[in-house]
């Protein structure tokens, strides 16, 4: 098994993060999401198709599990800082 840039954060040789969902594939059946708080879970191939609400701290926000998030975390992508904007005054 070679290192890839998503591996680094973990040694090679404990092998990805993953946390075991029992009703995972009924939950790609039926289209159901899974709560989980679980977001340094490493996303495995079976998981493609999938729905889960991740939890960032305050809420849980909805994930749909595509290819082109294999090897990621569940975390990257339930944000838990909203986008700094400057607001107007009302004297302007």
């Amino acid at each position: 098994m070679r290192p890839t840039l998503t591996t680094l954060a973990r040694s090679v040789w404990k092998g990805p993060y993953f946390v075991h969902f029992p009703n995972l594939q009924e939950s790609i059946r039926t289209g159901t999401p899974i709560k989980t708080k679980a977001r340094s879970c490493t996303i495995l191939p079976n998981m493609v198709g999938a729905k889960f609400l991740v939890h960032n701290g305050k809420e849980y926000l909805p994930v749909v599990i595509s290819e082109e998030m294999i090897g990621r975390k569940l975390g990257e992508f339930s944000h838990t800082r909203k986008s700094f904007t400057y607001r107007l005054t009302k004297n302007k």
